[in-house]
């Protein structure tokens, strides 16, 4: 490896043990009550290194929050994933369905615990909203997509509507109903994905 190769893969490590670190954090402690020198102290960095990184702490959270929906620092949105690719060309709604639930709860087993953190954030520090565009939420974009898919295959209900299927995924696929599940009812994350994908078929395939 370049020594080019080698920094840039040095400053890569250094960025997603930052975003480690104050994603623990800000889960255990809230983001408020979280200082920017924790964090730095927990990733082995300099505190200057975060600021001359993210810039300020607002601009850290939502790093944050990006990386664990994505699983990675890699700039690919949802719907060009291996895992949401790979479900839409399953031919059945049922097997859509199934692989649907299944890669949503990788997702939801990253992002839940910090979705909550950043609705409390957005609540106390307005500027924190401000971060991502306004329009449609992008989950809901996301399980629209599915929804348009699932629909058109066998096995889907008949009477099923795009908007109806969509709504049905993406309440009941809701970060918000998975941490009520697993972290306060103590489900296990199996418990919920057999769970989803009962309840979901139940609604959308016949």
């Amino acid at each position: 490896m370049s020594p080019v190769n080698k920094r840039a893969e040095k400053a890569k490590q250094t960025r997603l043990r930052m975003l480690r670190a104050a994603g623990e954090l800000f889960v255990e402690r809230g983001y408020g009550a979280t200082p920017l020198q924790d964090i730095a102290d927990r990733a082995g960095v300099a505190v200057q290194t975060i600021y001359f990184t993210f810039r300020n702490k607002r601009n850290l959270l939502k790093e944050v929050v990006d990386t664990a929906i994505a699983g990675d620092d890699e700039p690919v949105a949802t719907m060009d994933r291996q895992w949401f690719r790979d479900a839409l060309a399953e031919e059945t709604a049922q097997a859509h369905l199934r692989a649907h639930i299944a890669g949503t709860r990788q997702v939801l087993e990253r992002v839940a615990a910090i979705v909550e953190v950043l609705r409390v954030a957005a609540a106390t520090d307005p500027e924190v909203v401000d971060l991502w565009p306004k329009g449609e939420d992008p989950r809901y974009t996301v399980q629209a997509a599915t929804a348009k898919s699932l629909v058109t295959k066998p096995g889907a209900r008949a009477d099923l509507s795009v908007d109806h299927a969509a709504d049905v995924l993406f309440g009941l696929l809701s970060p918000e109903l998975y941490l009520l599940l697993v972290r306060d009812r103590g489900w296990t994350p199996d418990q919920w994905e057999q769970w989803a994908y009962d309840t979901l078929r139940a609604q959308l395939v016949s």
